[in-house]
């Protein structure tokens, strides 16, 4: 079968669906390649490299839609791409089903089966296809290039013979990924970072970037964001207004803002009013992620940069990815073609449309002349919400109770073992030699102190000067050294042994030493 790529027709469209490097990944399946000629022009492929690939370059769409039984594109096909659709062809590109009724009808009147990439389902296995992610990444970073490009200040601290420049302060509202590639970024050209999400879960995911996430006075219980398969869901009225509250808090101090906040086929919620955009300094950058559906600020317009009154920027591009275009598409076409292995299980270049595999189903939204969107839920899912685990709190006499209650208990296991030791020992001691019992004795004390002392240490306390002290302790293995020259084959063996055993914890106790040290430097 054969799986062409036609030239993006959308204005502004530069990325392109197939590159050569995916082409080659795609002839190993069985596949043959074509691409429309000058489709990747516009993202730095051209049609040299893709010859030099083995794609066949055709000169026109139409001859393209017409040869290919596999079409890849990016953008939603419009009606004379949908016409082109024939019974049994298959189209894997963003479709929008949720707000594309008549193309799913046109689809399906065709014949044709519909793949849309947004719809691939946020399951750990269909990481590798999600398209949306690897966009929303590349737009989340690009945003911080945008308003750096639209900021007239470092965003690094400085101290210069030319006086002190303070940090800039960035607030990113969205952790979703593109918020976290915002953040990243931000963070890594050493912004004063802030975040700021609905699901309380990816606080700890803000943190660990570097940046500090903002919590709200808010007593009210919120839904775990977690629940909606890892989106934002809609939050109550009483938690919008301490959300807005605390936004009118930080507008003031803040240089950038970045605001990422979509809910899935709705209207992008509006965040930051006009209040806040007027209490903020001159020369401010605000950055619109979600500029095409609404927009998550008041005055964002549409693939437009409006500067207001009081000197604000707000940048309301909505083809971010497509600015990045070369990145965007090696990322996008790296998801068709993790699409095309799973359609391809025996990679024989014939495409098994299977209904039964999870991430098939839940991308597929026409399929032999039905539609078949939306999907049921994934039988694996997305994320599942964390049980609530409820905690009692004890009162000060049950804290009493307990520590008694642990400490005979603790007590009762020690008199135990010391009782039945004390007996072993005895026991030995009536059938063995006085020379065995000096060293027996020395060796059971050795254990026993070696297991109060060891035992009860915490992992996290294993510090590298404790595995350097395991690798010195290893000295013992002098004494089988001493021995390995004995007569005896029996005592020759139990020496070897001794002496790979120790050397063992001498080598691997440096060798653990070394790699913890190296976590604590700067590569």
């Amino acid at each position: 079968m054969k799986i062409g790529t036609p030239k993006e027709i959308f204005d502004g469209e530069n990325r392109v669906a197939m590159t050569p490097d995916s082409a080659l990944q795609l002839q190993k399946l069985g596949y043959e390649c074509a691409i429309e000629t000058g489709a990747g022009a516009a993202a730095g492929f051209s049609d040299e490299a893709y010859k030099a690939a083995g794609v066949e370059v055709v000169k026109t769409a139409a001859s393209l839609w017409k040869t290919a039984d596999i079409v890849a594109k990016v953008r939603q096909p419009n009606a004379t791409e949908l016409k082109r659709l024939t019974k049994g062809k298959t189209l894997i590109s963003f479709f929008n089903p949720a707000g594309n009724e008549e193309g799913m009808e046109a689809a399906k009147a065709k014949g044709a089966n519909v793949i849309a990439m947004e719809m691939v389902p946020r399951i750990s296995r269909a990481q590798k296809m999600d398209a949306l992610s690897s966009m929303a990444n590349i737009a989340g970073y690009r945003a911080v290039i945008e308003a750096g490009n639209n900021f007239g200040r470092f965003f690094t601290g400085q101290v210069t013979a030319a006086g002190k420049v303070p940090p800039a302060k960035v607030l990113v509202v969205g952790a979703g990924v593109a918020g976290l590639a915002a953040i990243g970024t931000s963070t890594s050209l050493g912004a004063i970072t802030y975040a700021f999400d609905v699901r309380p879960e990816v606080a700890e995911q803000v943190e660990s970037m570097g940046a500090e996430f903002v919590y709200l006075d808010f007593e009210e219980e919120q839904q775990d964001g977690a629940a909606t398969g890892g989106y934002a869901s809609v939050q109550s009225e009483e938690f919008r207004n301490a959300q807005l509250a605390k936004f009118r808090e930080l507008a003031p101090e803040m240089d950038i803002v970045i605001t990422t906040a979509l809910i899935p086929n709705r209207e992008a919620p509006k965040l930051w009013l006009e209040d806040m955009v007027a209490a903020m300094k001159p020369g401010s950058v605000i950055v619109d992620l979600a500029a095409e559906r609404g927009g998550n600020v008041e005055g964002t317009v549409a693939d437009e940069k409006v500067v207001t009154d009081n000197g604000v920027t707000i940048v309301g591009y909505t083809d971010f990815p497509s600015r990045m275009a070369a990145q965007s598409s090696s990322l996008y076409a790296t998801n068709i073609r993790h699409m095309m292995t799973d359609l391809t299980p025996e990679k024989d270049g014939q495409v098994n449309h299977d209904m039964e595999d999870d991430v098939i189903r839940g991308s597929t939204v026409t399929f032999d002349g039905e539609i078949t969107f939306p999907p049921p839920p994934p039988k694996v899912q997305a994320i599942a919400a964390q049980p609530k685990k409820e905690v009692k709190e004890l009162t000060p006499e049950e804290k009493r109770a307990q520590e008694v209650a642990e400490f005979k208990q603790q007590t009762k296991s020690q008199v135990t073992l010391l009782a039945v030791g004390g007996a072993l020992m005895l026991l030995v001691g009536a059938i063995a030699p006085a020379s065995f019992m000096q060293h027996f004795i020395v060796f059971v004390l050795a254990v026993f102190v070696g297991f109060q002392v060891i035992w009860g240490v915490s992992h996290s306390l294993h510090t590298p000067l404790m595995a350097v002290t395991n690798a010195i302790s290893s000295i013992i293995i002098l004494g089988a050294l001493m021995q390995i020259g004995s007569g005896s084959f029996l005592v020759i063996l139990l020496a070897a042994l001794s002496v790979f055993m120790a050397g063992i914890n001498i080598f691997g106790g440096f060798l653990v030493t070394r790699r913890m040290l190296a976590m604590f430097q700067k590569s």
